[in-house]
């Protein structure tokens, strides 16, 4: 029964706790929920006072009320600047020791691993689509031990070796304890609330827990009070919805303080306490517990957690714009329509008004009378169209978005390499948004690496290609991961494209730079040049002292478990340098069998020594 009670009270608390912090943000979901409609085009929307959104409605039934939507394409066209920078990651060794090294590079590659897996480019535009439009983006990094291979299994479960799970959280998931603290490494604790059916619960958890009204909102589409003089446009709006069978699951990560110092993780769903502990996951800087959450910005807003979507600075144009063009639609549906002036009693004017003046149209009006006659339209003032040009102008400002080749005859005699620095004055305009994706990036590298040195027990595969094209096989485990010190390991530019690459390569060609004393090209540099231009695989030029090297290391690995043979072939005192680097490193010092292994590797070297001098 006090089980029962402490459970009901954990439950009461962290949901209390959410709906708190959901009633702080109200105005903020609001905003979020504008911009959402704007993006996909419901831009006759606003935010009542409740903070509800409402829509206008047209005045007059022949009210032009169509949307010209230059909020969605520059919103993609920021989406594509920030996803195409995809900078490279790299890992500096602990040390200059040769497994350090090593280690590092092995370190690198599992993260290249786990990118593809996870397919972290399409991870990435996903929280920039959702940074762009609400002006925040979480990541959440987290371990499942029920992924990745099978290790042991019989008639009734599988077990295997676990591995790591990335998500995106959009800001209406993600509530944090103090909206002013600006920085997730600040926060005392959040809350992540996902609307999750209860099957899924039941699945994960193992839990019945009932049902309750769930409030979400969804993309809709129908015809409304938009367009034009007797036709009503079809909309795309965001509405609320209910969900049946669904529950919300509250997740609530508090960092490690004097009551909780491993930190807590409370679980619920419904009325069920699914989980309550430490914090799981030793993520943080020194093995400390952190909350799993990164934060991605499209614009910085200070004193504030959340950030701003440029939406919000173009919402007012947009609204200026759409009105100017349909003012301008109306005049036009005033010319070819024409209005009429009719003397009272003259004509049939419920005819005429049905009918209007088809061509060779009989038109009797009362003897006597006044011919009906069609008002003079005066002419559409130039201030039209120098609003319309000036609002488009605010578009590209504000939005940092502008396309060259619209003003292609402007540019006509200008440099290559002045037109590099107008791409990249235009692609600064966006630095904020990129800045905050490459921090993310670079977090989210360390947590990925930090969860596999705590997790990675058993030695697992991975397939690294070589420098010459090969594949490599590695085992490896947590012991392998020395260091997670990551690192950008060059300062890409944005506009750097494999034309700018390949203009730069060629400057340095010229200069005599990448020649050797003796003005030789060597193949290995020619590979490293080709790979930088986007051709790596087009070289099959081998270099076979690197085979002879990577040979050598996976000899090493080999003779941890057993003996190696030597190949007549094999280049003697390259291989005598990498085995005796690997024992006099750290590479051999955390087997079991230290003494066996060593010996396996010392009696490999005098067979290499003694075919040598043969």
């Amino acid at each position: 029964m006090k089980r029962k009670l402490n459970e009901q009270a954990i439950v009461e608390s962290v949901r209390s706790d959410y709906l708190a912090r959901r009633e702080a943000r109200r105005s903020l979901e609001a905003q979020w929920q504008l911009n959402i409609n704007f993006y996909v085009g419901n831009q006759y929307s606003y935010i009542a006072s409740n903070n509800n959104i409402s829509d206008y409605d047209k005045q007059y039934f022949w009210q032009e009320k169509e949307v010209f939507n230059h909020i969605a394409p520059m919103i993609e066209t920021r989406i594509s600047k920030i996803t195409r920078l995809n900078p490279n990651i790299d890992v500096l060794p602990a040390s200059m020791d040769l497994a350090d090294i090593k280690s590092a590079k092995l370190s690198k590659e599992i993260f290249k691993a786990v990118s593809n897996r996870l397919d972290l480019p399409a991870l990435s535009k996903y929280a920039s689509t959702w940074c762009e439009i609400c002006g925040t983006a979480f990541y959440k990094i987290t371990w499942n031990s029920e992924a990745g291979m099978v290790v042991a299994s019989d008639d009734k479960k599988s077990i295997r070796e676990g591995d790591v799970e990335i998500s995106v959280c959009s800001p209406f998931e993600i509530l944090p304890d103090n909206l002013s603290c600006e920085n997730i490494a600040d926060m005392d604790s959040i809350i992540h609330a996902k609307a999750v059916s209860i099957d899924a619960i039941k699945n994960m958890y193992g839990v019945d827990v009932k049902p309750e009204n769930v409030h979400s909102f969804s993309l809709d589409s129908g015809f409304g009070s938009m367009g034009g003089l007797g036709y009503d446009a079809h909309i795309n709006k965001v509405t609320n919805i209910s969900l049946d069978n669904h529950c919300v699951l509250l997740e609530k990560y508090v960092r490690p303080n004097r009551v909780y110092p491993n930190g807590r993780l409370t679980i619920v769903a419904g009325d069920k306490v699914l989980f309550d502990g430490d914090l799981p996951y030793l993520n943080g800087d020194n093995n400390e517990r952190v909350l799993p959450f990164i934060k991605q910005t499209s614009n910085y807003m200070p004193g504030c957690f959340y950030g701003v979507s440029i939406i919000e600075r173009l919402v007012p144009i947009q609204r200026a714009y759409n009105a100017i063009r349909n003012r301008k639609h109306e005049y036009f549906n005033r010319i070819s329509m024409g209005v009429l002036t009719v003397e009272d009693g003259s004509v049939d004017t419920d005819a005429l008004e049905q009918d209007g003046l088809s061509p060779g149209k009989v038109l009797v009006y009362r003897q006597g009378g006044q011919a009906p006659t069609i008002m003079t339209t005066p002419d559409i003032h130039a201030d039209f169209k120098a609003e319309e040009e000036r609002l488009m102008d605010e578009f590209k400002n504000l939005a940092g978005v502008s396309d060259l080749m619209d003003d292609s005859e402007n540019y006509t005699n200008l440099s290559g390499t002045a037109l590099q620095l107008l791409i990249e004055q235009d692609d600064n305009r966006v630095i904020s948004a990129i800045d905050s994706a490459k921090q993310a990036l670079k977090i989210l590298a360390k947590h990925i690496l930090r969860l596999y040195r705590q997790f990675a027990m058993m030695p697992r595969l991975i397939k690294i290609a070589g420098e010459m094209g090969e594949v490599e096989m590695h085992y490896w485990d947590k012991n392998s991961i020395r260091s997670d010190d990551v690192i950008f390991d060059t300062s890409s530019a944005l506009g750097e494209s494999v034309a700018s690459r390949r203009t730069m390569l060629l400057e340095l060609l010229k200069s005599g730079i990448l020649y050797d004393k003796d003005g030789k090209f060597s193949p290995n540099l020619r590979s490293k040049c080709l790979d930088l231009l986007g051709f790596g695989t087009w070289e099959h030029s081998t270099d076979i002292n690197a085979l002879h090297i990577n040979h050598a290391q996976e000899e090493n690995i080999a003779m941890r478990t057993r003996d190696v043979e030597i190949l007549p072939i094999d280049d003697h005192d390259v291989h005598i340098e990498e085995h005796i680097s690997y024992i006099l490193g750290s590479g051999i010092k955390d087997c079991k069998n230290y003494d066996e292994v060593k010996t396996r590797i010392l009696n490999h070297i005098e067979k290499h020594k003694q075919m040598k001098n043969n």
